[in-house]
């Protein structure tokens, strides 16, 4: 007979998270079939992602990333940093997002995730913190801003 247990949770509870503490994630570079596989799942086959020759005539001159694929990407890098191992209940929803710069394949991609506040929810056994995120690129440019909310469990008493 074995005994199953379940892993203990790795990630921050939401005690953990400091307000205005920066937390980075690790980095990734966006290629070409990052694009145009989100091309494929969103069905935005808008020429500044995927016409060559019209992005030339552009001022960035080369196909860009959707932002939404950014955002998803780094929000990927988010949970690759162990941040939510375990502990996050719920992505609650998003606001103030603003793309700055454009991003294109072959630039590497970080978030810094910056906790603004946080509150217990009425039964106690779990919290809400509200994140300044940026993704940054290998320049040290902010290429997105934008404020989050997740659910995070509390630490087990």
């Amino acid at each position: 007979m074995s005994i199953e247990t379940e892993a203990p949770a790795r990630g921050l509870y939401y005690e953990d998270f400091e307000i205005g503490k920066r937390y980075a994630t690790p980095r990734r570079t966006i290629t070409h079939t990052d694009i145009v596989n989100y091309c494929g799942v969103s069905g935005d086959f808008n020429a500044p992602h995927v016409d060559f020759e019209f992005c030339k005539k552009q001022p960035y001159g080369e196909p860009l990333a959707h932002g939404p694929l950014v955002f998803a990407i780094a929000t990927g890098l988010q949970c690759q940093s162990g941040i939510n191992d375990g502990t996050i209940v719920a992505f609650l929803g998003m606001d103030a997002w603003r793309i700055h710069k454009p991003v294109k394949h072959g630039d590497t991609i970080h978030m810094v995730v910056t906790p603004r506040e946080k509150r217990l929810t009425s039964k106690g056994d779990k919290g809400i913190v509200t994140f300044d995120r940026e993704i940054i690129n290998q320049r040290g440019d902010v290429v997105q801003t934008m404020q989050t909310s997740s659910m995070y469990l509390c630490r087990p008493r």
